[in-house]
């Protein structure tokens, strides 16, 4: 097994955070976006669609997609279950894991891809308007996300889960998009503080 690694990619950090919080070590392959190594004949061949990160198995097979591989480890090591327990919790973090990647994590993405003078050669075209839309968006969920934080610990509950994890990436990956959390966002912050001071996060 191995997994093939994007570095300080936001998607392969989900994957390295999770399985630092499960205690797991798997061997990384890694593979050089700046280089854009991603492209190159070898890994087309592992993920043909030339993203990270990708789980190659014993057997051959290639799982792909951050949420799909966390799963994948998910089912054999449900100790902490990060996806939650029981039919409920399990939905309440799905809803809020699919929210913060798509109306926050993807946006900020949007953002990233359309204006850093560093993604001209992965982004084509560059959009400058997309990113210019998607700015609005992002600062309208992080105040949704605000209020929600005002009466619970963590995204989706009591607990630490997968929900923590996307948006511990999203808020970071908003830094390099040129982004930030307004002041004002008090809750959101003394969130931000609790899961980056997490061991998981440094992964």
């Amino acid at each position: 097994m191995k997994l093939y690694d994007g570095g300080r990619a936001p998607n392969p950090r989900r994957v390295r955070i999770y399985l630092a919080e499960k205690g797991l070590d798997v061997p990384l392959e890694p593979v050089d976006l700046g280089a854009l190594a991603h492209k190159s004949p070898e890994y087309t061949a592992i993920n043909p669609l030339q993203r990270l990160p990708a789980l190659q198995l014993d057997d051959g097979t290639v799982l792909t997609e951050s949420i799909a591989i966390c799963r994948y480890f998910e089912r054999l090591h449900p100790e902490p279950p990060l996806f939650g327990i029981g039919a409920k919790e399990a939905a309440v973090i799905e809803m809020w894991e699919r929210r913060i990647e798509f109306h926050l994590l993807g946006p900020v993405s949007h953002i990233f891809r359309n204006s850093h003078p560093a993604m001209k050669a992965m982004e084509v075209p560059q959009v400058p308007a997309w990113a210019d839309a998607n700015r609005p968006r992002v600062q309208d969920f992080l105040a949704l996300l605000d209020g929600e934080l005002r009466n619970r610990r963590y995204v989706a509950g009591d607990r630490y889960t997968v929900a923590d994890i996307t948006g511990l990436v999203a808020v970071d990956f908003m830094k390099p998009a040129k982004l930030a959390v307004p002041e004002t966002l008090t809750h959101l912050k003394r969130w931000h503080a609790d899961v980056s001071a997490r061991p998981s996060a440094q992964a």
